[in-house]
């Protein structure tokens, strides 16, 4: 039957190459928007996971109100958790990184010009974070963007370009395409700002570490509430400002040093964070991980009320955006499949329609409705078969192409461009499971032709003209 069926379409070879051109060119586009949709995927997975970690042990309702409430909903002897989770026999082979951050909001001023602005703080440890950044697991051409600051330096800090923008810093960092601010001369809010300068410069002399070395350049001063409630003040070195690829980010984000951070919020370098962040070898590990975070939380960590999320709820546009490609993903799929549908449905129809008497001899000579069934249907699945299989040849020699093309774009929430890349090689269970789509759909659409086919009269097909 599959040689017969094979024949079939050897003999009406113009009709059957249109056919499988069609499937191939189906194949093609969903192949390679769906193997772009895969290196956006993993794109972002590196990103996210390269600055928040897989997990994050937090303190329980950190997430929903400790941003409001850093003090209250903050980690205590946050070193002998870090230490419990590096030793244990079920994480240790599981994980690359285990780092404590602590995050809190404050006001930075350049007190000299008279400008402030809200800020959200990220005390961190830099070899840490740094180690977390060069995270690669899918191998993509991508350069990670590590902090800058020295540890050695204690009073080294990062912000971003929106944060210099607003206080009228880039002169000194020399940012380019950073607009001034055009000075008001109405009113007397120098005054004031003058003032506030002097009164927060004075502040900030007080808690300044005096074996720390004389700067210049960029500098700002950074005020937050302490724990008791009382104002701290931090004058600090800024050696870059960096872009985060989201304006609003931008305008608010400020990197410190850990012990920095907690000397400004509680008063001095403690025991204390917002959250441990940590990074795992490998993605797949991360249930594992998780279910053994949560068992050693009811069993050894009892004492303070504790919980963990995974980067997905910590940064909810890491869902949103895969799921827009997901469901554009799906859209082009069932268009392309529809197309392919009624491409071999009108390909049988015309074939069942040309061999009229040849389906009556055939019935003549004793084929049952059954075997004209069967014939017309393997048909369809030789044509979805060989389409399938030319068409994944071809799109891996496309993305082939395309990556050799060196294209590159900037996409959300990066701030430099990356290599368009389509990734399809590996892919294994996306390239067979849009081959069986398009060979089930070529079959499906050659079903109908063939039922027609098999009901046919013998005399009234014998004696069509």
């Amino acid at each position: 039957m599959i040689g017969l069926a094979l024949r079939n379409l050897w003999r009406n070879q113009r009709r059957s190459a249109t056919t499988l051109l069609a499937m191939m060119i189906g194949m093609l586009s969903i192949l390679l928007f769906g193997g772009y949709s895969r290196t956006v995927y993993y794109g972002l997975e590196t990103d996210f996971v390269g600055r928040t970690g897989h997990l994050q042990l937090q303190r329980k309702d950190y997430f929903w109100f400790g941003s409001g409430d850093p003090q209250g909903y903050s980690l205590h002897d946050y070193q002998q958790l870090a230490d419990e989770i590096r030793l244990d026999p079920v994480l240790a082979p599981l994980l690359r990184v285990v780092t404590p951050v602590l995050q809190f909001g404050g006001i930075a001023g350049n007190f000299d010009a008279g400008l402030s602005k809200l800020v959200i703080v990220q005390g961190v440890d830099v070899a840490a974070q740094n180690e977390m950044r060069r995270w690669n697991d899918y191998q993509l051409a991508i350069t990670p963007d590590l902090l800058s600051m020295d540890p050695k330096v204690p009073n080294e800090a990062e912000i971003g370009v929106g944060v210099a923008r607003m206080l009228q810093l880039c002169s000194q960092l020399t940012l380019p395409d950073c607009p001034a601010q055009e000075v008001n001369n109405e009113g007397s809010p120098d005054v004031g700002g003058s003032l506030l300068s002097a009164d927060i410069a004075a502040l900030a002399t007080s808690q300044s570490d005096p074996s720390s070395p004389a700067t210049s350049g960029a500098q700002l001063e950074l005020l937050a509430a302490s724990t008791g409630g009382a104002p701290n003040v931090n004058r600090l070195q800024i050696n870059r400002a960096v872009t985060t690829g989201a304006k609003e980010l931008d305008e608010v984000y400020l990197a410190m040093l850990l012990p920095q951070a907690q000397q400004l919020l509680y008063g001095e370098p403690g025991q204390q964070v917002t959250a441990l962040q940590i990074q795992l070898q490998h993605s797949s590990d991360l249930e594992l991980a998780r279910s053994r975070l949560q068992q050693l939380i009811a069993e050894k960590w009892a004492a303070q009320p504790l919980e963990v999320h995974d980067f997905q709820t910590l940064n909810p546009a890491f869902g949103q955006i895969t799921g827009m490609f997901a469901a554009i993903f799906g859209f082009i799929t069932i268009l392309i499949s529809a197309i392919v549908l009624f491409t071999v449905g009108n390909t049988m129809s015309m074939a069942v329609l040309e061999r009229t008497v040849e389906i009556g001899t055939l019935r003549t000579l004793g084929l049952r409705r059954s075997g004209i069934r069967r014939l017309f249907v393997s048909e369809g699945l030789l044509l979805g078969l060989t389409g399938a299989g030319l068409g994944t040849i071809m799109s891996l020699f496309f993305a082939a192409l395309i990556n050799q093309a060196g294209f590159s774009w900037v996409p959300p929430g990066n701030s430099n461009p990356v290599p368009i890349t389509i990734r399809l090689w590996g892919e294994h269970q996306m390239l067979l499971s849009i081959a069986v789509t398009v060979v089930v759909v070529a079959t499906i659409s050659a079903w109908w032709p063939a039922r027609r086919a098999a009901k046919q009269d013998v005399v009234d097909a014998l004696r069509y003209v």
